[in-house]
């Protein structure tokens, strides 16, 4: 097929060197005859010369995944937070599968309804669904002299998962393939899996087709691309209906309350403060001592432990600016936590030498940081003593904890809905509810508690009928 190639000059540089033309490569279309391919190549270079006037340079070499790996990397040196990037790269390994071989100035909107389609496919997961157990698993450790932390590093499975795995439950294929590589084992002696061939939630679409749209964004504003393709889709991904949030019950939280004396004041602890604060369990889980002012009563929110399978539990700023506040706790609050600090205390004096009094803990950005060992919530395993625990472990031991009571199935964010609704019941403004949240802007406070603030609609309407409409009979000795 022939095909033509289209140089604009660029000029000379200041020092007299003739600067590298602009270029591009037009095929012409199936069908054409020469006469027609030589007056659409006319029209495209006319179109090249002025968009390389205007400042468009298209580089047709440039595939979409390549400059994808160069937006990864401006993100990461804006500052994004490190999960999230961890995030990206997970969902670009699907997306230069699909699309990265397209080069960047010939992605069009067709090239993008068609891999959304291809990902709504059933038997599209890249995970081989779920895996159980068939094997003593701590009897596999113990064989091969590996504790849970030490797997967890080689494997780059959560401390968590293989918790719950030594447990009996299942768990992500993904990570039973990775624990059987770690030990070198075949993973039919260890695992029976079950396959899904269940489709990608749309949802989960939604989140490819933005990512997609905020790197073709970048390379519009960086004049490679006249127009982001991901915009110009028709019938964008996006979620199926708004997901209502989950919260408890006032019965429902005297039951959780009540069945939460039966168990160790740690616990007790950490599921109470994820019901007054309303925090983050991120934010919880990295608290310390000297953020705690049980005189005043109050807790400072400064920071904000996460895990990720490359670095492990590390500590991060809080999720966004506002997110670092200081919050009021109340009487019984202030109490709970005096009788923690005691045990906390006590529990050093236990361990003596064994405690580390000074961690070595990365930050998001991987660099290792020397603190003082002052978690409130800390490992007790050998080596371990004193380093915080895992920010993941309290959603396993809440759901167990529910089963153990027979409660309704906890999470730790349905308590931050909780409060947020209890507020939002209460006519507590909307500014101290985001402020108290550590929101970044109210309008996220009203896009996640829309459906209760829809509830003081009726208030509003009382309002106008007793106070406007309504006819009052004038005091005694008023006109």
């Amino acid at each position: 097929m022939i095909s033509y190639r289209i140089r604009v000059s660029r000029g000379y540089d200041l020092e007299g060197n003739k600067l590298k033309p602009y270029e591009m490569t037009f095929k012409p279309a199936p069908g054409m005859t020469r006469r027609q391919a030589e007056k659409e190549v006319q029209r495209q270079a006319l179109l090249f010369e002025e968009q390389c006037r205007q400042g468009y340079a298209p580089d047709n070499r440039q595939t979409f995944a390549q400059y994808a790996a160069y937006a990864m990397q401006c993100k990461e040196q804006a500052g994004r937070k490190r999960r999230t990037l961890e995030r990206y790269q997970d969902l670009l390994q699907r997306i230069n599968a699909g699309i990265g071989h397209i080069k960047l100035a010939e992605l069009r909107p067709q090239h993008l309804t068609a891999f959304y389609n291809q990902l709504r496919q059933a038997g599209v997961r890249t995970s081989s669904g779920v895996a159980a157990p068939i094997a003593d698993f701590r009897a596999v450790m113990a064989q091969k002299q590996l504790t849970r932390e030490r797997l967890a590093a080689c494997s780059g499975v959560s401390p968590t998962t293989i918790t719950s795995l030594c447990k009996g439950n299942r768990i992500q294929a993904q990570c039973a393939e990775k624990l059987a590589e770690a030990l070198e084992m075949d993973k039919a002696a260890l695992f029976s899996f079950q396959v899904s061939t269940k489709p990608l939630a749309e949802k989960t679409v939604l989140e490819y087709h933005r990512l997609i749209a905020s790197i073709l964004a970048r390379a519009e504003k960086e004049m490679l691309v006249p127009y982001n393709a991901a915009e110009k889709v028709v019938n964008k991904p996006k979620s199926a209906c708004s997901h209502l949030v989950n919260y408890f019950q006032p019965e429902e939280l005297e039951r959780i309350r009540d069945a939460l004396e039966q168990e160790p004041l740690k616990w007790q602890v950490i599921t109470h403060l994820l019901l007054v604060t309303g925090c983050r369990r991120g934010e919880i889980m990295g608290l310390k001592w000297s953020a705690v002012d049980l005189q005043a009563g109050t807790l400072r929110i400064e920071n904000n432990l996460l895990y990720s399978r490359k670095l492990g539990v590390y500590e991060d700023t809080t999720k966004t600016d506002t997110s670092a506040r200081v919050i009021r706790i109340p009487e019984e609050t202030a109490q709970l936590l005096h009788r923690y600090r005691e045990e906390w205390e006590s529990l050093r004096q236990t361990y003596g030498a064994s405690w580390n009094s000074y961690l070595q803990i990365p930050t998001g950005s991987g660099e290792l940081h020397s603190q003082r060992a002052e978690f409130l919530f800390i490992r007790e395993e050998a080596g371990k003593v004193g380093y915080p625990m895992n920010p993941d472990s309290p959603t396993g031991w809440l759901a167990a904890f529910s089963k153990r009571h027979n409660l309704p199935h906890i999470n730790p964010h349905a308590f931050r809905h909780t409060l947020a609704s209890v507020l939002c019941m209460q006519n507590i403004d909307i500014t101290t509810i985001r402020k108290w949240l550590g929101h970044k802007s109210v309008t996220t406070t009203l896009n996640i508690y829309e459906h209760i603030l829809e509830q003081g609609k009726e208030q509003v309407v009382n309002c106008v009928s007793d106070v406007i409409l309504k006819k009052h009979i004038p005091a005694k000795g008023q006109a």
